[in-house]
């Protein structure tokens, strides 16, 4: 049967995530690098080759597919196809038509929509938040995204930009300055892109260690804050301290019954869901009940 494939791509700030979906089950899976820096035209025909060697493996042409998915790691007109702003990520991309990049290759549409929007609507109708109408979804990695569900409906925004930019809130006015020209957003205060800044800039830390703020990444700062270490403890406190923050500030703004955590550092799950639960539950507003801050189930 013809149309019954559907293909899903995830542009992330260091890996293109790219599926091969039937009925709302991944049939098949690829990674690529992504080289960001570098733009999306760059990136273009390697997708391609990714996107045909997932078809070739199941056997099937593009009389199969029925659309391409696309979930872009900025602001974008989904009723337009169209990305209308980046931030140090594919800065190419608002002069891009994808969707004539998808009828040219495959003769089928192209459906555009900012990446943690998509995240928050796949965790709300197959995920962590099935069956809850008021979700907030956060993505750690790279950079810091959101997503929000307001009665049970994804909520947009007369600029198709509503509740996509809690990464960009400012929790400290006079905090360093982001890639989105403002300065103390969430993002520049507690996000893989600024690590290093993070630690050369924090005073309690030793000199040793901010010899080497350019090597760590998230993944080693909670491992060493499991063996003990002191500097990796602080770090790791610090940004769990601003993420915290953020969350406190979205269940003021959006009222939701969970908050959902995503993306690559979420694989230290173990310390940081209890850390947040923790800090959280002591100081959001919130006096009716508790909102449950859970992991991501879809990844």
């Amino acid at each position: 049967m013809s149309g019954v494939y559907s293909i899903a791509i995830d542009l992330g700030g260091t890996i293109i995530k790219i599926g091969l979906i039937q009925e709302a089950e991944i049939v098949r899976f690829s990674t690529i690098p992504s080289d960001s820096e570098r733009g999306l035209l760059h990136m273009l025909p390697k997708m391609e080759r990714a996107i045909d060697a997932l078809l070739l493996e199941e056997g099937i042409g593009g009389a199969d597919l029925s659309a391409i998915g696309l979930a872009f790691p900025g602001m974008v007109n989904p009723m337009e196809c169209r990305v209308i702003s980046t931030n140090d990520k594919y800065d190419d991309a608002c002069h891009i038509d994808l969707c004539r990049w998808a009828d040219d290759h495959w003769g089928i549409p192209l459906v555009l929509e900012n990446d943690a929007r998509l995240a928050v609507i796949g965790e709300w109708l197959y995920g962590a938040a099935k069956g809850s109408g008021n979700v907030v979804m956060m993505t750690i990695g790279t950079g810091i995204g959101t997503g929000v569900i307001l009665d049970n409906r994804p909520l947009v925004g007369y600029h198709h930009q509503a509740g996509s930019l809690g990464g960009h809130l400012v929790i400290d006015y006079r905090g360093r300055l982001c890639s989105c020209g403002n300065v103390g957003c969430v993002e520049a205060m507690a996000s893989s892109f600024f690590l290093g800044d993070i630690i050369r800039s924090n005073d309690r830390v030793s000199p040793g260690f901010k010899e080497q703020a350019s090597d760590w990444n998230f993944k080693r700062l909670f491992e060493l804050m499991r063996q003990g270490d002191t500097d990796a403890t602080i770090i790791c406190e610090e940004c769990m301290n601003v993420w915290s923050a953020a969350i406190v500030s979205y269940i003021h703004a959006y009222d939701p019954e969970v908050v959902v955590l995503g993306g690559g550092i979420m694989r230290s799950a173990d310390i940081i869901l209890p850390y947040i639960n923790r800090r959280v539950d002591d100081r959001a507003w919130t006096p009716v009940d508790k909102v449950r801050i859970v992991l991501s189930e879809l990844g």
